[in-house]
């Protein structure tokens, strides 16, 4: 269990409200007492959780590598899936061999699973003494960070936490892609066949890695409107941080085109992911936890 001491500490490095007070004790320390039982029973335990952008993944991924590796008897590795995007010029060649779009990072067929999956079987096998580097992306450069930047984790691993927007994702049937959702899909992909990649991708080494689940942690958000509202904020905090006029950032109409590459497997996810979820986590409008349901 999380001592009041850590977290306040939490909070204050997280830059958290006080209500997160509420979420931790209701929410997040049932989560941590369930996870610790599965630990026991599997380790290393492959932890999903999905959630759209700006829905707490990475603050919950956080939260439980504190609850369960705090003690000191099990180390935990935090993954997200946006460190695992291709390298810029990667995305590039993909731009200009498959379609345009895919220069941008974010939509399945931009990851390097294969470096995923190299990173979670190396995590599996990491004995005592023995050390693994975590890839880290550099979101203000648009592009991988160097691996002498990369955080080290020590061995053995009892739970690895890999969080992202789209980890657990389904695959849509083909006749659903043929209405876009949104002026993007219409006007930048007429033929179908970026959001056809997209899909044939998640059908395939997406879903085999996906399968490698233990368990999935969904973060349900109370729609898109939402999800876009605090994608805008994300990227406000982003720029903050980053200082000046870095690469990567976006400002709010940049934000507002981006989020339509994501539309069709995030609505997707509303519904798909919370039914094949092992626990689905609801969330207000302002961000606060309000509902708990386990499988």
């Amino acid at each position: 269990m999380v001592s009041a001491a850590q977290l306040g500490q939490f909070i204050a490095e997280h830059r958290l409200p006080d209500a997160f007070h509420r979420t931790a004790t209701k929410f997040y320390e049932p989560l941590a007492a369930w996870l610790r039982r599965r630990v026991d029973e599997k380790s290393p335990f492959l932890l999903g959780i999905n959630g759209a952008q700006g829905t707490g993944k990475s603050t919950l991924a956080d939260y439980l590598a504190l609850a369960i590796g705090g003690s000191g008897k099990r180390n935990v590795a935090v993954l997200s899936i946006d460190d695992f995007y291709l390298t810029r010029a990667e995305r590039q060649r993909l731009a200009e061999n498959v379609h345009p779009l895919l220069a941008v990072r974010g939509v399945p067929g931009t990851h390097d699973i294969a470096l995923l999956r190299d990173c979670l079987s190396t995590l599996r096998g990491l004995g005592p003494r023995e050390q693994a580097r975590l890839p880290r992306f550099d979101k203000a450069r648009d592009d991988r960070a160097d691996e002498a930047s990369w955080p080290a984790v020590a061995g053995p691993v009892g739970l690895i936490i890999l969080e992202g927007w789209c980890v657990g994702s389904a695959a849509e049937p083909e006749a659903a892609l043929d209405a876009p959702v949104n002026a993007l899909e219409r006007a930048r992909d007429p033929d179908k066949r970026w959001r056809r990649y997209v899909n044939d991708r998640l059908a395939a080494d997406y879903a085999d890695a996906f399968a490698e689940l233990d368990a999935l942690v969904f973060l349900q958000a109370p729609g898109f409107d939402a999800i876009l509202r605090w994608r805008v904020e994300q990227e406000h905090k982003l720029a903050a941080s980053a200082g000046g006029r870095a690469a990567g950032v976006m400002n709010d109409a940049q934000v507002r085109e981006f989020i339509q590459y994501f539309e069709r497997i995030t609505r997707n996810n509303l519904q798909a992911v919370r039914s094949n979820a092992d626990i689905v986590l609801e969330l207000d409008e302002y961000h606060d936890c309000v509902g708990s349901h386990y499988r």
